[in-house]
C-alpha cells in the first residue's frame, strides 16, 4: 500500500524527501495536504477563484525552490514558514493586480490590514485540520457501511435530529447513536495518529 493511500505525511520525514524533486510521491502527498490549505487562505484574503489558485502555484514554486534550505531542526515551524510564503504570496499577487489596473497601488489600506503571521498561522492551523478531517472522514467512509455513514454524517456534521435520520434509514436510534459514535471515534484516531507522526 503507498503512503498516499494511508493520507498525506507532515512528518519532516516529509520534508526531506520534498528536496528531491523527482520524488513525485512526496509531492503528491505535500499537494494533497497543503495545495486545499493555502487556496483557502488566499481566498479568505478575498481573491478570486482564479486568482486564488495563481497564488497556490505561486507559493508551490517558492517551497519548490526553498525547501532545500528549509532547516526541520532549527527553532520555528514548517506551517509559519509556509503561512509567511503564502501570506507574502497574496500581498504580491495584490499589487501586482493594482499596479496593472491602476498603475499605482490604491490596496495599500487592505494589505496594511491583512492578519499578522500568528493570525494567519491560526487560520493556516484550522485548515489543516479540517484538511486531516476530510482526509480522515474519507478513509473511515470507505471501511464503514452506508447506513452507518449517513447516520454519522447526517446527525454529526448536518445536524439533523437522530430521530428523523433513524426514521430515513429504518433504522432505531440506538443504532444512529452507535454507528456515530464509532466513526467519530475512528475519525479522530486517524487524525491523532497523523498528527503524532
Amino acid at each position: 500500500m503507498s503512503q498516499l493511500s494511508t493520507g498525506p505525511e507532515t512528518r519532516p520525514s516529509l520534508l526531506i524527501r520534498l528536496r528531491n524533486p523527482r520524488d513525485d510521491q512526496a509531492w503528491t502527498e505535500f499537494a494533497a495536504l497543503y495545495e486545499p490549505v493555502i487556496y483557502r487562505m488566499s481566498k479568505a484574503r478575498g481573491l478570486q477563484d482564479a486568482d486564488a489558485r495563481e497564488v497556490v502555484q505561486e507559493v508551490l514554486l517558492s517551497v519548490t525552490s526553498a525547501i532545500e534550505h528549509f532547516d526541520v531542526d532549527a527553532p520555528g515551524s514548517f506551517r509559519g514558514w509556509l503561512t509567511r510564503i503564502t501570506r507574502n504570496a497574496t500581498v504580491d499577487h495584490f499589487r501586482r493586480r493594482d499596479a496593472k489596473i491602476r498603475g499605482i497601488s490604491n490596496r495599500h489600506a487592505d494589505l496594511d490590514q491583512m492578519p499578522a503571521a500568528n493570525e494567519l498561522g491560526d487560520e493556516f492551523d484550522r485548515s489543516r485540520r479540517q484538511q486531516l478531517f476530510l482526509w480522515a472522514a474519507s478513509v473511515v467512509r470507505r471501511r464503514t457501511g452506508e447506513a452507518n455513514w449517513i447516520a454519522f454524517w447526517n446527525t454529526s456534521v448536518e445536524g439533523k435530529p437522530v430521530q428523523e435520520v433513524a426514521t430515513e434509514l429504518g433504522i432505531n436510534e440506538g443504532a444512529v447513536y452507535v454507528a456515530r459514535c464509532r466513526i467519530l471515534k475512528r475519525i479522530r484516531d486517524l487524525v491523532r495518529e497523523r498528527l503524532e507522526e
